[in-house]
Parts: C-alpha cells; structure tokens; sequence
C-alpha cells in the first residue's frame, strides 16, 4: 500500500481509543493463538505476526493450511476463517472469550484441524481488561473508536511500506510490514550489517496504537544498539524517548493537529530513519 493516500482519523479521543485498542488486541489474540497451533514454527515467534488486509480492513495470519488463514476484521471485531473457496465468520460483539472458543473451535474442527490446540497458553502477557475476566466484547459500542484503530493501522502499513522501499533502495533487506500480537505493534525492521541480529546494528520503524508509555497511536524509529543519549541527532519534529527505549517518537496528537497528516508522518519516518542510522555511524 505504499504511496496511496491515507485515511482520515477522526480525532483525538485517546480514552475511547483506549478501549478499542484492548479490545482489538484481546480479540487478535485469536489469530495468535491459531497461528501457534497451527502455522509451522519460526524462530523469534515469526510464525505467529499478522498481515494488515486493507480490502478486508483487518489482520490475517499466515496459512494455517494450505489455503486457510484467521482473520480479525478491526471495525466490527469480527473473525473470518477463510479458505479460496469458502469463509465462515462471527462477530465477536456481545460475545466473552469463551463463546469465542466454543464457536472458532467448531470452524477449525470442520477442517480437520484439532481446537484443543488453541488452549495453550500464550508466551506473554498482555495488558489486563474486563475481558480477560469473562466480558463480552462491545464492538458496536466502540465502532467509531475501532474505526479509527483501523485507520492508523491502515496508515502505517502504507507508510511503512515507504519506509520499506526506501531500504530496498539503499540496498539493505528490511522485513515485511507485519504485525506482532504481543505488542500489537507493526513494523518493518533492517540489519544495516551482517552477523548476528542481536548485536547487529539495525533500525526497527513502526507504530504503535498506545501502550504504557503513550496512551495514543505513536510512531517510532528504533535504533540498535542504542546510542548514548547524548549522541542521538536533533530531529525536525517529534523528540527522542529514552526511558525503557530509545526512540524517534512521533505520537498521533501532533500529527492531527497538523493540516497535512500523511505527509507529517512520512517526513517523520524519513528524517527519524536518517537520524537513527547516523547515531550509529
């Protein structure tokens, strides 16, 4: 989706965005868990990222056969198991993780493929919400909160991907823009050299929708190792975040605020990216 047009976010309502941002991640929980039952594994957990599907305005995952992927449509929470020649979905709205289970596991038990798997506990912890204890998901209550969500997601795929070709350009090998169920972050990430990519140097760009450092949608570039503070490059906008992680930070208050959204973003993301990749010259 690269070099298309963005969409339009609403506004600023960061404690409605909150809740849908939980919600959605709760429920992508879903795709992660299919993915680990069922896509053969990779190391670092690669198995288990996500594809935003613009057309579908949503998540998939990788195969789970070999034509079958789980989907999570973000605006209505509604999960898609869908094959070339056949889908079957229900909304999560009105619905607890419970029914959820019950209802996925007879889709993919209609596969020949077992839901007990689905029960295995995840590898990490996400933040708490009512629905972890029980709650049904309230998607229709959330719907222009999860519309939004959709669009920043919708966004950064398209202008991530920018990011993407302008590595491939610069003859590096970035990832693909993907998803992380964990974080629920999206992100493409590039070695700048070869070795190890726990010591090498590289630059993970992404966004994230919020989490326990910005309650809003924010963009990031990452550099690695992380530079002393003191040797990062002044940026043209946004500001380096240094505490827990160091960062570009560009959060999605200041790029509402200005007339021209998407270009706000790309200049970010280029000038973040060239500062993170001279602070480790």
């Amino acid at each position: 989706m690269a070099g298309t047009a963005w969409r339009l976010v609403r506004g600023g309502d960061f404690g409605r965005l909150r809740e849908a941002r939980l919600q959605a991640h709760y429920a992508l929980q879903w795709l992660a868990r299919a993915a680990r039952a069922f896509v053969p594994p990779r190391p670092e957990d690669l198995h288990t990222n996500l594809d935003w599907d613009d057309t579908f305005d949503g998540f998939v995952t990788h195969p789970l056969t070999d034509d079958l992927r789980l989907g999570l449509r973000i605006p209505d929470l509604t999960l898609v198991l869908g094959s070339l020649s056949a889908q079957a979905s229900f909304t999560l709205d009105g619905r607890t993780d419970g029914d959820a289970r019950l209802r996925l596991g007879e889709l993919l038990a209609a596969h020949d493929l077992d839901p007990a798997r689905l029960d295995a506990k995840p590898p990490y912890e996400i933040p708490d919400h009512a629905v972890a204890h029980g709650a049904a998901y309230d998607a229709r209550g959330s719907s222009d909160a999860l519309s939004d969500l959709a669009a920043w997601f919708a966004n950064a795929d398209r202008s991530l991907g920018r990011v993407r070709e302008t590595m491939i350009a610069r003859g590096l090998a970035p990832s693909p823009v993907r998803t992380w169920p964990h974080h629920f972050d999206v992100a493409t990430f590039t070695l700048l050299e070869g070795g190890n990519a726990e010591h090498a140097r590289s630059v993970n760009a992404g966004l994230s929708p919020g989490d326990e450092h910005y309650e809003e949608p924010y963009f990031y570039v990452s550099p690695y190792p992380y530079p002393d503070a003191t040797r990062l490059p002044a940026l043209p906008f946004g500001h380096w975040h240094t505490r827990g992680f160091t960062a570009a930070v560009l959060p999605a208050s200041k790029i509402i605020a200005m007339s021209d959204r998407q270009a706000t973003g790309d200049d970010f993301l280029d000038a973040a990216v060239a500062a993170a990749i001279r602070a480790l010259a």
